[in-house]
């Protein structure tokens, strides 16, 4: 009589620990080569799938999109984010961009800090753009440092009063703040030593891995973990106010001694599983919200107190893995979740009971959905990423328009980025330079490890007034009529 297997437990966000992805490289007889993707035994099917979805997509990038850069990973990132501006030219920025690289241990897990070059809407030939390599390094992004980073890095976040700041989230309970200038540049070689933290957070009682945040209204930082606790923390005492004169010197604009650690403002208690995501109020360092795995929204006010303001109890019919404050207009709250939907929550409606239905669900996910994001540009546009391979880009002023309803896609959704070919983990609007996005996926699942980062922006032909885009394809219209005529 066979014995009954186990229930399987939920499957954790990121990569498993031990993937066979170096190990499959150590067997590689070429040493230093970047590794060739190779197939998942047993995947077969799924991979056939994936890749005609990807070879459709494909044919269509030089129409959907302005710009897009496909920059192949060795090691997959759980995060992508943007960091300052260098240089502005006439054609293209130079700017920042923060991701990791999670390995098995047989190298160091390492936090990236990386140049790219961003090119500037209506400057790609659309030929450049249709023509690149998913399988090779773009020459769009440069590695500029390397840290050496104590535990796999699950999440980046940098400081909005100064983006040379970041956050990281690793297993562990402390949260880990870096000046990213002042460190010094190091070879990932195994057995060398960690960089060391400009600052460690403490206050966790239990691993804080994914759920973290940095206030845009001051420097505080928030984080959530398996500990079912929110807490609160502010650096303001701990950095430089004179960033630019602090930047142009030698040393950290963190002003502490050697690896401080400095405990919590707040600890904040309600939830009844782990806390998933974080985010602040856009006006506030003192009004938060917070998602986790008992399928709960809650709302907090530090003035107030450490408890719940309001708690949302079935936000989701399963886990929630993120959270979004809408910047342009802070009544207005996105979750995403295991049930593949993404909500969109006006705080109006809730009350301290924790009543309240999402002003709208939003159905475009086949999968898990493990990021949401509102537009920094407009005020009714987010996106979404999921475990399907997708980031959605919907726009919640379109739903119920006359010609939406007239389709058969999901209502508000307006473009789908279908890039990827496994999970996307991750994605952040630049904020620098509008419409223009960067996401990863962690391709372990579908390849022998590994993972895709993509820079690009869709043709501004799908986000533009539609009148004004109607003149100029008219205009473009009769120039091409004009342009037969003389070659008759």
């Amino acid at each position: 009589m066979e014995a009954t297997p186990p229930p399987s437990e939920p499957r954790k966000r990121g990569r498993p620990k031990g993937s066979t992805k170096a190990k499959a490289d150590k067997e590689r007889e070429s040493g230093g080569g970047a590794p060739s993707r190779m197939r998942v035994p047993g995947g077969d099917k799924k991979n056939t799938a994936a890749d005609e979805s990807y070879a459709h997509w494909k044919l269509l990038v030089p129409v959907l999109y302005d710009w897009l850069a496909s920059h192949n990973l060795v090691w997959p990132s759980l995060s992508c984010r943007w960091g300052p501006v260098l240089e502005s030219g006439t054609y293209k920025n130079k700017q920042r961009l923060y991701l990791s690289e999670q390995t098995d241990h047989t190298q160091p897990n390492t936090l990236i800090i990386a140049n790219c070059e961003v090119v500037k809407p209506r400057v790609a030939a659309e030929n450049h753009i249709a023509n690149f390599n998913e399988d090779a390094r773009s020459p769009y992004v440069k590695k500029y440092k390397t840290i050496l980073h104590p535990g796999e890095v699950n999440r980046i976040r940098e400081l909005p009063q100064n983006k040379n700041i970041v956050a990281t989230h690793t297993d562990c309970p402390e949260v880990l703040i870096w000046d990213v200038e002042a460190q010094p540049n190091r070879q990932a070689l195994l057995g060398s030593a960690d960089s060391r933290p400009d600052l460690v957070l403490s206050g966790h009682q239990e691993n804080a891995e994914f759920a973290l945040a940095m206030c845009p209204a001051e420097p505080f930082v928030l984080s959530g973990g398996k500990d079912k606790s929110v807490v609160l923390w502010s650096i303001q005492d701990h950095v430089s106010t004179l960033a630019t004169e602090a930047t142009q010197s030698a040393g950290s604009i963190i002003k502490a001694a050697d690896n401080s650690t400095i405990g919590p403002r707040g600890v904040f208690q309600g939830h009844d599983d782990t806390v998933e995501d974080v985010q602040f109020c856009p006006s506030s360092s003192q009004q938060f919200c917070s998602v986790g795995d008992d399928s709960c929204l809650i709302l907090w006010d530090a003035r107030i107190g450490s408890s719940p303001v309001v708690k949302v109890e079935k936000a989701h019919n399963a886990d929630l893995h993120c959270v979004d404050w809408n910047s342009h207009d802070d009544n207005f709250i996105l979750t995403g979740s295991a049930d593949h939907t993404v909500c969109m929550f006006d705080r109006r409606n809730l009350n301290s009971a924790g009543i309240g239905s999402p002003v709208h669900k939003f159905e475009g996910h086949s999968a898990a959905v493990l990021c949401v994001q509102w537009s920094p540009d407009k005020r009714s546009v987010f996106g979404s990423s999921a475990e399907d391979g997708l980031l959605n880009i919907w726009d919640y002023e379109k739903i119920g328009q006359m010609e939406e309803t007239e389709s058969k896609g999901p209502a508000g959704l307006f473009f789908q980025h279908a890039g990827h070919r496994d999970k996307v983990v991750d994605f952040h609007w630049n904020a620098y330079d509008p419409w223009t996005i960067v996401s990863v996926s962690d391709d372990g699942d579908l390849w022998n490890g590994g993972g895709t980062l993509q820079l690009w922006r869709m043709t501004d032909l799908l986000y533009r007034p539609k009148d004004e885009v109607l003149v100029e394809l008219q205009k473009f219209k009769d120039h091409v009529i004009e342009c037969s005529k003389t070659t008759s």
